[in-house]
């Protein structure tokens, strides 16, 4: 079947396509729209902007408060088109921006920054109806499936075949998490076709799967799986163990216990670094701090206590407040001698080591790490195998942890990518 083609542009008035409709996406349109540019949008999914109602769903992280330098300071090895990109467009920038939309803006106690009424619908409703009334053309249900042999880009709607032409093209595809809404990676063999370099797509901010926990065991046992998954272990502080055993500084929070392993903020916090360290070594050892507002000295004395007729369980209940899931982990996790020897089991409780053997599948995760790598891109974000192609958001080859930093960064490389649209027209 031959693609039908959508009208021409006019080669008197600038116009652009732009492939997504996710926050980089609409960034994007939103910086060209307002700059005279004539823009139709694409999506395959049947309205836009599905992840970020998704990512919403518990209160709508937009950014985070911190200092600028601090918040450049999460993304990890990024490389410097990434960090101007940011800078030019912090936190307080979008704040200012949502407020633009008439969405007020509070900083939570973490310092994330939230809509007044935690939700996402409607500033995405606001969004929409600011793009529509610039101009901005909605293609849904439009599967962008590469290019044709005159270089024409190529969808797939309800309708059958459909091609395009623009005098220039914003892709903001996303990476490959959460395929449900669009975002599955399937990009990455028609750029790396024509020239363009890609980092492997890996799982980023995603849970992890824990090495076996005895013998015959897949990872739980039967009875710590159907007790406990699903539970979160609050409060407690985690640290990754390095090549030389050495723990870094443990960071404070919660994690919630699965059918396979772990997963929760947490977590996420440290997936990277977990993940790299499990690609690296075969595994990684994660070392919980069970007792995170107790000094080492002070566990160490309330397990040596005489206990007296009490039980083991009731001793710990009663001087340390260890009971159900953490006391669960510990038996989980120790070898019975440790019960025995309160130095053992003290210093268990300040540093309980928990091995993963791998992190959870790629669409399972939150984001997505690797991507379009920078150095294939000019400094106006455009594609140097690919003249007039620019990219933006979570396509790009960066990571970061959740707490606003995701959605800054998809903002900031959209509104990146647009200026280079202008700059190049």
């Amino acid at each position: 079947m031959h693609a039908v083609p959508l009208p021409l542009p006019d080669s008197s008035h600038r116009t652009a396509a732009v492939i997504g409709g996710g926050p980089a996406g609409l960034m994007a349109a939103e910086v060209l729209a307002d700059a005279g540019v004539q823009v139709d949008l694409f999506d395959a999914m049947p309205s836009v902007g599905r992840k970020f109602l998704l990512a919403g769903r518990g209160g709508l992280n937009l950014t985070h408060s911190e200092p600028t330098a601090r918040l450049l300071s999460r993304y990890p090895d990024a490389p410097p088109g990434l960090l101007a990109a940011i800078e030019a467009f912090d936190g307080e920038a979008v704040r200012q921006w949502a407020a633009g939309l008439g969405i007020d803006t509070f900083v939570g106690t973490s310092g994330r920054v939230f809509p007044k009424d935690m939700k996402a619908a409607p500033l995405l409703r606001a969004w929409l109806h600011r793009l529509r009334a610039a101009g901005v053309r909605f293609h849904t249900r439009h599967r962008w499936t590469g290019w044709a042999d005159d270089d024409a880009l190529r969808f797939e709607s309800r309708e059958g075949p459909v091609s395009h032409r623009a005098h220039a093209v914003v892709l903001a595809l996303g990476g490959a998490s959460w395929p449900r809404l669009g975002s599955d990676g399937a990009w990455v063999p028609w750029l790396e076709a024509r020239g363009v370099a890609v980092a492997p797509l890996r799982a980023s901010n995603c849970g992890f799967d824990i090495a076996p926990t005895g013998p015959g065991r897949a990872a739980w046992s039967d009875y710590f799986r159907e007790r406990y998954a699903g539970q979160p272990v609050k409060p407690v502080a985690a640290a990754l163990v390095d090549a030389s055993g050495e723990a870094a500084r443990p960071a404070q929070g919660e994690f919630v216990i699965t059918d396979t392993g772990v997963e929760g903020s947490l977590v996420y916090a440290h997936s990277a670094a977990l993940r790299d360290r499990i690609e690296a070594h075969g595994s990684a050892t994660w070392t919980l701090d069970l007792l995170p507002r107790h000094d080492a000295a002070r566990v160490l004395a309330e397990v040596a206590h005489p206990r007296g007729s009490r039980s083991l369980s009731s001793h710990l209940k009663s001087r340390l407040g260890i009971h159900g899931l953490k006391l669960a982990l510990l038996h989980e996790l120790l070898p019975a001698t440790h019960f025995d020897d309160a130095k053992l089991l003290a210093a268990a409780l300040k540093a309980l080591p928990l091995t993963l053997a791998r992190p959870r599948p790629v669409d399972e995760a939150i984001s997505t790490a690797g991507g379009v790598r920078f150095d294939a891109l000019d400094d106006r974000g455009m594609l140097r195998a690919l003249p007039g192609v620019f990219c933006a958001g979570e396509m790009l080859d960066w990571e970061a942890p959740t707490g606003g930093y995701l959605l800054t960064a998809c903002f900031a490389t959209g509104r990146r990518a647009a200026q280079g649209v202008l700059q190049w027209q």
